[in-house]
């Protein structure tokens, strides 16, 4: 062990924690000890103190009752949020986070509920689920494999890059080929399942960018992906 330590934030794991998002704050803990790394995990709950001293955001996704819950307290959040992002501090989010780390996602039954404008992206609810093994091709991760399971559909402004091109599934919505968001060193994303076990590249991405952030250097340990191949093939060929 380097003896070094990563801090990884969970938010919101009690209102926004469905179809094993919690699997990937797991994953990236056990990837980041790989590497050499000692790994404290916070959670942050709405009404708690908010701990500014972390080096990896990672948040799931929830019902719209869940991000209604959450709404008043993310955008309290904000200001530091968004200064964290812009300079440098690695975040993932999933579904639900994902949309409202956007600027506005409005349901099926007409509620705007605020986003925080992270992202240059907007949602609205749609009356169909998209659900199924999904398969996108990344410029920088390569193939990323996972579950979507959504009815929001999300459309980003542009010049926004998108995390991957869906090969297989709908992604972000039902008009073009885009998955997920990028900006600065964060990801939003629809893919469930959870996507870090399946894809540790993405892991070693949001590692190697708090790593750098916070010590300067980063030297990859040689770990053994077997497993996570397999897993990803499986999925891969599985139908929808």
């Amino acid at each position: 062990m380097t003896n070094q330590k990563l801090t990884i934030l969970q938010l919101y794991p009690r209102d926004m924690n469905i179809y094993g998002d919690w699997g990937n704050t797991l994953s990236l803990a056990r990837r980041a000890r790989k590497h050499g790394y000692d790994v404290d995990i916070l959670d942050y709950n709405p009404g708690d103190e908010f701990p500014e001293d972390f080096d990896i955001l990672v948040g799931g996704g929830g019902q719209d009752s869940g991000q209604s819950v959450i709404q008043d307290d993310l955008h309290r959040i904000a200001p530091v949020l968004r200064d964290k992002a812009e300079t440098g501090t690695p975040m993932l989010v999933i579904c639900g986070l994902y949309q409202l780390f956007g600027k506005d996602f409005t349901t099926v039954g007409g509620e705007v509920l605020r986003g925080i404008g992270l992202f240059d992206a907007h949602t609205v609810g749609g009356e169909q689920r998209l659900i199924g093994n999904i398969v996108l091709n990344s410029e920088e991760f390569g193939t990323i494999v996972g579950y979507e399971n959504h009815s929001g559909l999300t459309y980003l402004g542009e010049g926004v890059q998108r995390l991957g091109t869906t090969v297989k599934g709908e992604g972000n919505n039902l008009d073009d080929d885009g998955e997920g968001a990028r900006v600065h060193h964060v990801i939003g994303s629809y893919l469930h399942g959870s996507l870090l076990s399946k894809n540790p590249v993405i892991s070693d991405y949001l590692i190697r960018h708090a790593v750098e952030k916070k010590f300067g250097h980063f030297v990859p340990a040689q770990i053994d992906d077997s497993l996570a191949t397999k897993a990803r093939e499986t999925a891969a060929t599985r139908p929808r």
